[in-house]
């Protein structure tokens, strides 16, 4: 059985008003419906899939961060980038895509395999790519994206380059070269960074670096990675007694504290990571307990900036299991840390919903980033 999504009710309200005669519809892609596969029973991917396909070609609500250098760049979303267009702004677009590539290469059998190979190469085209790489390059767009979609766009290359599908491989090839044009930038960038940037949001350097070092892994940039690594231990190698009890502040959908140690168990021997992590943070219980970090609490699902909460307790359970997951077996840590991880997890599972586009436009691409555990596994080693 199918199920079709539609994916704007705008023409459906306009239906209902003497408005549609005045103003009929301008953007065919607002009342298009798609048809997909319905979810797997169990299988939580299948829900993320479907909110991603949803969004990913949906061009309004829009929210673009765009420098106008002349009345000919006062244009759509879709016209600037036009790979990057949809789920509401360019990173979520962005991540919605990673979404897709890493669930199809992760369940080839997926009765969504189909729908999102078709979504993709849509997006994917040389002609699309090669506007979005001149919109990357126009002038007073040095700061685009910078970190936080800049660092998603690079874990979506490093997807498409582990996968060993032909079709993915040529997607990696069709995506190199604003690839290279976004290295050379955060090349030329990361020097002139005088200090980290500590937020809990977009700008926040550990969650990107974090990001951006799997990918020189990945791809085997060895200067690159280099770069980042000199960059993190710089920044970060001599913090302690990190105020977590300060956290989340109402608007985070990244824990400064935990994205800085998910961050260093990555530049660190395990050794050394473990004593820095008991100067960093000395308050992590030994007795299993989950208490000592508890669940953010959103109270309007519908607010694009207090719906980030549940996008902080995703990103907390996947932070709290990347520290753990380089302790040694015998440290009494593991077991609170996993605990904490595990109601951050059910807590930021259970928010991921497509009742309220606030969310839904973002929301699955961390449950995934959680769920299949990419920060942890098939990395290489460091």
């Amino acid at each position: 059985m199918k199920r079709t999504i539609i994916l704007s009710i705008t023409a459906a309200a306009c239906l209902a008003t003497a408005a549609c005669e005045e103003k009929p519809a301008t953007n065919d892609h607002q009342t298009e419906a798609i048809s997909l596969p319905d979810a797997r029973e169990g299988v939580v991917t299948d829900r993320f899939a479907r909110m991603a396909l949803s969004c990913i070609h949906r061009e309004y609500p829009n929210k673009i961060s765009h420098v106008l250098n002349s009345d000919g760049d006062a244009k759509p979303p879709k016209a600037l980038t036009p790979a990057f267009y949809g789920c509401f702004d360019w990173h979520s677009s962005v991540h919605g895509h990673w979404l897709l590539v890493r669930l199809s290469k992760l369940d080839p059998a997926s009765p969504f395999t189909a729908p999102i190979e078709e979504a993709l190469e849509e997006s994917f085209s040389i002609e699309n790519m090669n506007r979005e790489v001149a919109y990357y390059l126009a002038d007073g767009r040095n700061g685009f994206e910078r970190p936080y979609g800049i660092a998603w766009y690079l874990q979506l290359v490093a997807e498409l380059h582990e996968s060993p599908s032909a079709v993915h491989k040529s997607w990696r090839e069709i995506l190199a070269p604003l690839e290279v044009e976004i290295v050379k930038k955060m090349t030329a960038w990361l020097p002139n960074l005088a200090y980290p940037v500590r937020l809990g949001t977009h700008n926040q350097s550990a969650f990107a670096f974090g990001l951006m070092l799997d990918y020189a892994r990945t791809v085997g940039n060895t200067e690159f990675e280099a770069l980042l690594t000199e960059r993190s231990r710089t920044f970060f190698a001599g913090d302690t007694n990190c105020p977590i009890g300060y956290e989340p502040s109402g608007e985070d959908f990244l824990s400064p504290c935990l994205m800085e140690a998910d961050l260093m168990r990555r530049v660190m021997s395990a050794e050394e990571f473990s004593a820095w992590l008991t100067a960093f943070l000395p308050g992590i219980p030994d007795d299993g307990n989950a208490g000592w970090l508890t669940p953010a609490i959103v109270k309007d699902a519908t607010d694009g900036k207090l719906v980030h909460l549940d996008g902080v307790n995703l990103s907390r359970a996947w932070a709290l299991e990347g520290i753990a997951s380089v302790l040694s077996e015998d440290d009494p840590r593991i077991s609170s840390l996993q605990a904490a991880a595990d109601v951050h997890k059910e807590a930021g599972i259970q928010a991921v919903s497509d009742a309220h586009y606030a969310g839904s436009h973002w929301l699955a691409s961390f449950a995934t980033y959680l769920t299949t555990k990419r920060g942890i596994t098939n990395l290489p080693e460091k």
